[in-house]
């Protein structure tokens, strides 16, 4: 038996083990003070050998899990959460400029502006009124010889493009190439260089939770850098671009910050901020940026001398897939992009891909909507071959498909209608695949298209717009543009015809 003073001894120093157990930056300091050093070591190590210490612990765990990649974490102490993105700040601010975008518009005076009848008898009697208008956004130099990219919207219809920079310098600049599909544009500074850059960053490797920086120059007061999170990926319908796969952020994005730069920690362009969710005006914590995967093959085509961005083509269209087809066909959601329509010797017909398979992933990537399966299609060149995970009648399957670049359109087929027809003014043409890629028609329809009605004309006066397909008029079917000139041409008392508007058929006669 142990006596009183050896007990009260045992116990001491057992708790002298305990506390160098669990406090081991105290440990030299009371294994110094200790005058029974062996007890003290025995007692230690007996009692890690039966409950273990923090550092054997993270010993066993560290050589029972698996070697994976290093892990993004939080913040873990006050000196984590002091810290500033003044570095990343400093090294892109400076390549993120403010646009000024100035347009001349003309007001008509006359009472009878935009009555097809009225202006038709009577004329413009009274002169117009010009006006000047401006509009403010951002934009991010990503070449040092000036390339600028910004939002479509920022410089559209504008007759003078102004770009300034932080250090206070100011330069004209013109347009290269914008594209209002994906509400892009390229600008060339009008000025001698090397100017301060931003390098794109890879939006594959972006994940939710990712801390970002948006800059730009909100509501005008000058350049302002705010801060959040990526909230999601992949978000469609937000309604200001055909394009449909955006980056969400909760960084405060507000009007004038379009065109500007999302900043990964890394100090890299990985968005082009474009739009806010806002019933207000002012940011609400949800606003969209393009992928910068996408910015990067747009602005690639303007430094090359393209003028027109070019996805690769596919030969096939593709609608969402809805809750009843996903429960029918055994997803756990509905995901992916339904396959509604093949041409069979287009690229993705000669691959075997048919009208009711799924597309659920591109090259490896998970495909949400048809939205992100089209981002996919935009940022892999052509000639490059894709490998599409389909789910089709027979179970999943993999599919590769060599991407084409969209065949050349023929000039001839394009037409600018002039007389008296409701249809005086409009671009048409006979559809091509390249012309349905950019209206988003199906690729099996034929016939003709409205590819643009200018301001003013009778065409836009009538209603017509850009992506309306002309079926019949007079009950005489329009197979291709000559077929249409020549009715226009002979004339009529009344006009019937049917259009195809957003895959409606719209009936109307006009007298």
């Amino acid at each position: 038996m142990i006596p009183n003073r050896s007990r009260l001894r045992a116990v001491l120093f057992l708790v002298l083990a305990i506390s160098m157990a669990s406090f081991p930056v105290l440990a030299p300091a009371l294994a110094q003070t200790s005058t029974e050093q062996s007890l003290t070591d025995s007692i230690g190590k007996i009692f890690r050998d039966v409950i273990g210490g923090p550092e054997e612990k993270a010993t066993a765990q560290s050589e029972t899990a698996p070697v994976s990649e290093p892990r993004r974490e939080p913040p873990r102490s006050q000196a984590d959460m002091m810290q500033s993105f003044s570095p990343l700040v400093k090294a892109t601010a400076p390549a993120v400029v403010n646009v000024y975008a100035n347009r001349t518009v003309q007001r008509s005076m006359s009472p009878f502006a935009g009555d097809p009848f009225f202006e038709q008898f009577f004329g413009q009697r009274m002169p117009n009124r010009t006006e000047k208008q401006s509009s403010l956004g951002s934009g991010v130099i990503i070449q040092s010889n000036g390339i600028i990219v910004t939002n479509n919207h920022v410089i559209a219809g504008a007759d003078d493009i102004r770009v300034a920079l932080t250090d206070g310098r100011e330069f004209q600049s013109k347009v290269l190439l914008k594209d209002e599909r994906f509400d892009l544009a390229i600008l060339q500074i009008d000025g001698d260089g090397p100017f301060p850059i931003v390098e794109f960053g890879d939006t594959d490797t972006t994940e939710v939770g990712d801390i970002v920086l948006a800059i730009g120059n909100p509501f005008g007061v000058g350049q302002t850098v705010t801060s959040g999170i990526v909230s999601a990926l992949a978000r469609n319908s937000v309604g200001v671009s055909d394009f449909g796969s955006f980056i969400q952020t909760d960084a405060a994005i507000n009007p004038g910050n379009s065109g500007g730069a999302l900043i990964d920690m890394s100090g890299r362009l990985i968005g082009i901020n474009s739009a806010i969710f806002s019933r207000s005006g002012g940011s609400n914590g949800i606003g969209f940026a393009i992928p910068a995967n996408l910015v990067r093959a747009v602005a690639q085509t303007a430094e090359t001398g393209g003028d027109v961005f070019e996805p690769p083509y596919i030969g096939a269209s593709f609608e969402p897939v809805t809750a009843d087809i996903a429960e029918a066909l055994g997803l756990d959601r509905a995901t992916g992009a339904l396959v509604s329509d093949v041409t069979e010797d287009g690229p993705a017909g000669k691959a075997g891909l048919r009208p009711g398979d799924i597309v659920l992933g591109f090259n490896g990537r998970p495909v949400e909507h048809p939205d992100a399966l089209g981002y996919r299609l935009a940022t892999t060149s052509a000639g490059a071959t894709a490998a599409l995970d389909v789910l089709g009648r027979k179970g999943r399957k993999t599919i590769e498909i060599t991407l084409q670049a969209p065949p050349a359109d023929d000039p001839r087929a394009r037409r600018k209608l002039d007389g008296l027809n409701p249809f005086s003014g409009a671009i048409v043409s006979n559809i091509t695949p390249s012309i349905a890629s950019k209206l988003r028609l199906p690729p099996s329809v034929h016939g003709v298209v409205i590819t643009d009605v200018p301001g003013g004309s009778i065409a836009g006066r009538y209603g017509f717009r850009p992506a309306d397909l002309i079926a019949e008029i007079n009950g005489v079917k329009i197979t291709n543009v000559n077929v249409l000139e020549q009715i226009l041409a002979d004339g009529a008392s009344f006009w019937r015809f049917e259009i195809v508007r957003g895959g409606q058929r719209i009936r109307q006669i006009i007298r």
